[in-house]
């Protein structure tokens, strides 16, 4: 293989790279997302600086289920997200993500610093339940759930009422940030990186709220119940078609 024909690869293995080139195209995106207050002291352990607490010792844990992902395939992925502040910009961090699909997996790491890991996530609607489900390891570490289609989720972005769909489109549309790290060939880090994105080309098929109980479960591997789930501050549920774009470096911690 010659120089020019290893340097258009997407990824590795070169005899069948994990995944190809992007953006990445997702239909029937579904979200079902638990915001929860935590504890202060443990949302400033876990942000990396320069990040910082917003100030609203706020949670997400969050459940995605994704049928239609170009280059990627059908999986659900999970995790935990904490708002936060890069100087003055609003900003959500990704903290922990758990899926069953290992496209995404390499993909979300090389290219974008996600913090994903091999999990069992599972979203599931049964009689009038919204759950979310979280496996590592065959143990349960997180249970989520909600009124499913509880209330229609229409918000007023300005006076947090009713009824646009714009409130999904501003949540979906904040600046995403994730600490990626890459380690070199003699183990010390080659990449040390905050990589920030946002989501494009978004579309709001449905949107619901309602009252949501979260238990997170404490796991040495996945550890999940560091945010301690302190009061539920409610669920939202929604279906979009979206586009991942390629990120971009706001902070290089091996640069002075």
């Amino acid at each position: 293989m010659k120089i020019a024909d290893i340097l258009e690869q997407a990824s590795m293995p070169i005899a069948s790279p994990a995944y190809p080139k992007g953006p990445y195209r997702f239909i029937d995106r579904e979200f079902f997302v638990v915001s929860y207050e935590s504890d202060p002291d443990a949302i400033r352990e876990a942000l990396p600086e320069p990040l910082e607490p917003d100030g609203s010792n706020k949670v997400m844990f969050e459940v995605i289920r994704m049928p239609d992902s170009a280059g990627f395939g059908d999986y659900t992925e999970s995790g935990i997200v904490i708002p936060a502040k890069f100087g003055d910009h609003p900003v959500n961090f990704t903290q922990q993500m758990f899926l069953d699909d290992t496209p995404p997996i390499f993909g979300g790491r090389e290219i974008w610093g996600f913090p994903k890991k091999l999990g069992h996530p599972e979203l599931s609607v049964t009689g009038a339940t919204l759950t979310g489900h979280l496996e590592f390891d065959g143990v349960t570490i997180a249970i989520a759930t909600m009124g499913y289609k509880y209330q229609h989720l229409l918000y007023d972005v300005e006076h947090g009422t009713q009824c646009h769909p714009d409130a999904i489109l501003k949540k979906l549309q904040k600046t995403q940030v994730n600490l990626k790290l890459i380690p070199d060939v003699d183990g010390s880090l080659a990449i040390a990186q905050l990589v920030a994105y946002e989501v494009a080309d978004v579309t709001v098929k449905g949107a619901w709220s309602g009252p949501a109980s979260l238990q997170l479960f404490h796991h040495a591997n996945a550890p999940v119940a560091d945010l301690p789930m302190l009061k539920s501050l409610g669920g939202v549920h929604f279906i979009t078609d979206l586009t991942l774009p390629y990120g971009r470096v706001i902070h290089d911690y091996l640069k002075p």
